[in-house]
């Protein structure tokens, strides 16, 4: 018979004394919303910014080339949590309204 110790084992009686743990998958709405208009402002950014600077609008090419960057910032958190948004609702695993942080 094999030693085990159990001075760091978890039984069902240390789950029972803390409290309970329930599972929250509702969708937070105004993070998804955030997260959507993040999307949203940052693709229009990138598109508009890349206009400017092929038209040079405003002069030089500097004005499209800072629109095009804050849209790049905006974009990528913005595709990421609705990205997440989306597979947990479909409910792919490994994918939760959990792993969206509040704001």
């Amino acid at each position: 018979m094999a030693y085990v110790d159990h001075a760091f084992s978890i039984t069902d009686e240390d789950i029972m004394m803390e409290t309970s743990y329930v599972v929250n998958n509702k969708p937070p709405i105004k993070e998804i919303g955030l997260a959507v208009a993040l999307l949203v402002f940052g693709t229009l950014g990138i598109v508009i910014g890349s206009i400017m600077t092929y038209n040079r609008v405003g002069g030089d090419r500097a004005h499209g080339l800072f629109f095009a960057i804050l849209g790049t910032i905006l974009f990528i958190p913005g595709f990421y949590y609705t990205r997440i948004a989306y597979f947990a609702y479909k409910g792919y695993k490994g994918f939760s309204f959990a792993n969206i942080p509040p704001v």
